[in-house]
């Protein structure tokens, strides 16, 4: 269990949903937001990541109907009870945060799946916009109640490839399969070692209190969006960078094959092929310094992938990139852009004692620049998607 509510939380919850519905909802899931430790972009490239599933949630109360209606309710912004019809959705026939539930239910019927109307109401603590994966984390709340409510017997790797078709297909975002994974398949105290081609998993520890650290999440407030053209256009150039180099995908090019490719690719294409080798290469290193020396070995390692980010796939941002210099200026061991980039969060591993002071030359840093004063808070690794009721 992520983050269990305290039993008035829950009996809140229940009592909402009664007022809108009419009645007490079968059940309320929740699955976590996630943190990317180190791998960005690689997951769709069939390379390694290691994210963890984090301990902020989103959770949606759900009553199967006896009709094809849907109707949909969040506890925060202003959109109000949306109604659907569970026989009538396709791609592009959902807005808002309505598209992620609608995406799944759309994306089990794909499947063959025999799925009918429901009620549902979300309520989430996962930031919206900050590259922690708020919209994952609705999926997967959402498949682990209906692969419940309808009986389908998925398991977590079906879970998987069910939302991340959501993603693609109905929602439009050309996203992988990582953050999916870390919300249905995180542990606590454990980072997911996700290899992309195969989908197998390897929970490597991860515990940086114990190791006298904390993870601190700067959240940039600079918001992004992976269904916009920047997104695409990186996971463009990797395609035909794999088209050129012959390859299936980037994971089957090694550190080795760089020289070469250097003079078979232009050079904008060289350089996001270049972050994916070298990426998929940290990762392998932080998972065997994370086992044989734990997470104080790291920091250098973070650091080169922000490096790799900024300059070879240019996905950060003044604000990222501020946050990062700024953090590792003030005592962090280690810091790096999270997410897809273009916006959202870094992330900062700093000894415990020193996070106040990281914090306030953020804070400072961020002021002095005239950007939007950041949020940053600490993240632990928490376990995966779960029934609460």
């Amino acid at each position: 269990m992520t983050s269990t509510p305290d039993a008035p939380a829950l009996s809140a919850l229940f009592g909402r949903f009664e007022s809108i519905f009419g009645s007490e909802p079968d059940g309320v899931w929740q699955a976590p937001g996630r943190v990317n430790l180190i791998g960005e972009h690689t997951d769709y490239n069939e390379g390694f990541v290691l994210p963890f599933a984090i301990d902020k949630t989103a959770k949606v109360a759900v009553r199967i109907r006896d009709d094809s209606r849907i109707q949909l309710l969040s506890t925060f912004g202003e959109q109000g009870l949306v109604e659907a019809d569970i026989t009538a959705l396709a791609p592009g026939s959902a807005k808002g945060w309505t598209k992620y539930p609608l995406g799944v239910a759309w994306a089990l019927q794909q499947r063959g799946i025999q799925v009918p109307g429901f009620d549902l109401l979300m309520d989430s603590d996962v930031p919206l916009g900050a590259g922690l994966s708020s919209s994952h984390a609705i999926e997967c709340a959402v498949i682990s109640a209906l692969n419940d409510l309808t009986g389908a017997g998925l398991g977590a790797e079906d879970m998987v490839l069910a939302t991340q078709k959501a993603e693609n297909e109905f929602v439009g975002a050309p996203t992988g399969i990582m953050d999916q994974s870390a919300s249905l398949r995180g542990s606590s105290g454990h980072a997911v070692f996700l290899d992309c081609r195969d989908q197998s998993v390897q929970l490597v520890p991860f515990d940086a209190r114990e190791a006298g650290l904390v993870l601190l999440v700067i959240d940039t407030k600079v918001s992004h969006s992976h269904a916009d053209g920047g997104y695409a256009s990186r996971r463009a150039s990797c395609e035909l960078g794999a088209q050129v180099l012959g390859v299936t995908a980037l994971r089957d090019v090694g550190i080795g094959d760089l020289e070469e490719a250097s003079g078979l690719l232009d050079s904008t294409t060289f350089r996001r092929v270049r972050h994916i080798v070298t990426e998929n290469d940290r990762v392998l290193q932080t998972v065997e310094r994370l086992i044989t020396d734990g997470p104080a070995h790291i920091g250098p390692l973070l650091d080169a992938s922000h490096v790799s980010m900024r300059d070879d796939f240019e996905i950060s941002c003044p604000e990222l990139d501020l946050a990062v210099e700024t953090s590792r200026a003030h005592g962090a061991i280690g810091a790096r852009m999270t997410g897809g980039g273009f916006g959202g969060s870094a992330i900062a591993l700093t000894p415990v004692g020193h996070e106040h002071e990281v914090r306030d030359a953020v804070v400072r840093a961020f002021a002095e620049a005239g950007f939007t004063a950041p949020d940053i808070f600490t993240v632990t690794p928490a376990a995966g998607a779960t029934r609460l009721a």
